[in-house]
This record gives structure tokens, sequence and C-alpha cells, in this order.
């Protein structure tokens, strides 16, 4: 980067996943010395992405892009545009004009865990575990406070899951409170408390859940200084693969006792919110067999459906299908579904066919 005069001006440009393992010689004054950080975009940018995408898609007035903002955390501006680009194609494929709302949640649902398993049968004894299953993350994330509200459950196997309960953020996070991880184990461990509280018995279908669970108290004990025992301090100094840029190792910088210690401290985080969780689906268990049997009955409840069980009413159904036409725009949905590989964006999906 020697060599130009003093009156040229020319600009580099470079971008890097991992600044961290660059030469200091490439940092240096003159150099690359600016610093842009480029984040994933917040509840508000990824609204304000959506409308940049379906801007020239038609969709019916009851699509609302705010609560798909809020369900899609995390999400670049290319996983927005393969959302919107995977909801076109599940509105032509039943010969829609339009985009509903319908279709953005089964596109959304596409894309974070996977497309509907339809081929695979399971048993009435494996759905009625896994209706409790879910009814118990549900009861659980309903009544702890402190968690997210939910936003859709439903017990039709999707990639590697027999069932699935969404919770719906009501703002980006960018911090997580004690009392928060602590009720995040809580709803993790509903499923498991639900199966040894009705069915009496303990399946391979929690073993994410605890995963998840063992993970986030390891996390708080040994990264974030959460354990009321070991107090404010970090224990294990990973050691990582420059170029790969991911964890291989984990260097053990503490003693025996101390990992006796933090085994004992993870195991008591873990087991104090289980309990917490079964009771509440044991104060609750009238509504756990009812949320259960509703899944038996509807396969999916959104959050106001799971509401309106709570409060002791029926669901309403409606139809999926709406004759109203949008606001945006006319036309055929045929004429305005893209489909070229570049609409996947960095999911690293296979560009779908074009519709018939």
């Amino acid at each position: 980067m020697d060599g130009f005069e003093s009156n040229e001006g020319v600009i580099l440009i470079a971008a890097t996943n991992r600044p961290d393992v660059l030469d200091p010689a490439l940092l240096r004054p003159g150099r690359f010395d600016r610093r842009v950080v480029v984040s994933p975009p917040d509840v508000r940018g990824r609204e304000a992405i959506l409308k940049v995408h379906t801007r020239k898609t038609p969709i019916a007035q009851d699509v609302n892009l705010s609560v798909i903002a809020r369900g899609t955390p995390g999400f670049s501006g290319a996983d927005l545009e393969n959302l919107v680009n995977e909801a076109a194609l599940l509105a032509a494929r039943t010969d829609k004009k339009y985009l509903e709302m319908f279709d953005f949640e089964q596109a959304k649902d596409k894309v974070l865990m996977g497309a509907e398993r339809k081929s695979m049968v399971l048993t009435e004894q494996e759905k009625r575990t896994t209706a409790y299953h879910e009814a118990g993350h549900t009861l659980v994330g309903k009544f702890l406070p402190g968690t997210d509200p939910i936003h859709k459950v439903t017990i039709i196997p999707r990639g590697m899951a027999l069932g699935v309960t969404q919770t719906l953020p009501n703002e980006d996070r960018v911090n997580l409170s004690k009392e928060r991880a602590e009720n995040n184990i809580s709803f993790l461990m509903g499923g498991r408390a639900a199966e040894e509280l009705v069915l009496n018995q303990k399946t391979t279908g929690a073993g994410n859940d605890i995963e998840r669970a063992t993970d986030l108290a390891r996390k708080m004990v040994c990264e974030w200084g959460m354990s009321d025992i070991l107090g404010p301090l970090s224990f294990g100094q990973k050691e990582e693969a420059i170029f790969l840029g991911r964890e291989i190792a984990q260097h053990r910088d503490y003693s025996e006792q101390t990992a006796q210690t933090i085994d004992r401290e993870i195991r008591d985080i873990v087991e104090k919110n289980y309990k917490c969780a079964k009771d509440i689906l044991s104060s609750k268990l009238n509504l756990l067999h009812d949320v259960a049997l509703a899944l038996l009955e509807y396969e999916t409840l959104d959050g106001a459906e799971v509401e309106r069980i709570i409060q002791g009413l029926k669901i309403e159904r409606k139809s999926t299908v709406s004759n109203t036409p949008p606001d945006n725009l006319k036309g055929n949905l045929t004429d305005s579904v893209k489909v070229e590989s570049g609409a996947v964006g960095t999911s690293g999906g296979t560009p779908a066919p074009v519709p018939a």
C-alpha cells in the first residue's frame, strides 16, 4: 500500500470477520486505521429491509411487517430477502394472487427450522408425548415472569425436531440478566418436566433442551460470573484456531477442587430451575391437559389461541384464504416471484424451482 503520491486520493476498503488476527502492520496509522463495525440490523432496520423487499410484491392487508421483524432477530438483509422469496414461492404454489401473513409465517418456520417432514409418520403415543412436551414449554413460558411471549407452538415435525415452541421477543436484547438466564433454563426444562409429571417417563425428545440448558448454566458459572459461591471470576482459557475462528480446545486454568465446585454449581442451577418448571406445571395441570389436547387436535396453535385456552375459551379457526385484495399492488403473484440464486442470500440454500 505504498507508492501513492500525497495528492492522490485513494481509499482502500476491506472486510473481515476476524479483526483480532490481522497483522499490526496493516492497522498502523495511514493504512487500515479506521474500523466500521457492521452488525446485524435491529428490529427497526429489519422492518425497513422487509419494506424494501416487499415493495414490488403484492401483499394482503393482514401482513404486519413489524411482527415479522420482531420474530427474526439476528437475520441479515440477505436472510430477510430469502424469507420474502420463500413466502412468495409458498403462495405461488397454492395459486394465490398475493402474500398473506400465513405465508410469511410458514416461510419463517422453513428458514429457521427446515421444511415440514410430511412423510414422517408418528405413532399416537409419540404424538401424545410430543404434545405434552410442547405444552410444558408453553405453560412454563406463559406463567414464568421475565420470558418472551409465546408466538407459536406446533407438533408438526420440522428439520430434526418433532415439535417446536416459538417465542416472540418484544425487543432486541444485547444483554442478559441472571434472572432471565435462569428463566430461560426453566423454559427449556418445561418439556421434560411435563413428560415426567403426566406420562411418568423420560424420552430423548428433551435432549436438545438439556444440552442448551446445561450450556447456558455453564456460561453463567464459568464466563459471566453469576455464581454466588465462585464469585465474579472466569474459568477456562479458550484456544482457537486463528484461521478457522472456531474453538478447538479449552485450557483448564483452575484446580481440581474448583472443577468440582463448578460441576456442582452447574448441577444446582439446572436442577433448581427444573424444579421451578415442574412446580409451575403441577399447579396448572388442567391447563397442561387442555393445551396438549388442543395440539393433538389442531397440531399448531398461535399465541392468541393459547391465551384463549388459558382463559377457558374455545378456539375459533379462520380460513387461511382471504378474499381481501392487497393495498399496495394488483396483479398475479407469479409475475413477481424471484427465483434466481441471488435471492437465497447467505442462507446457503438451493434456488427453488420456477412455479408452474
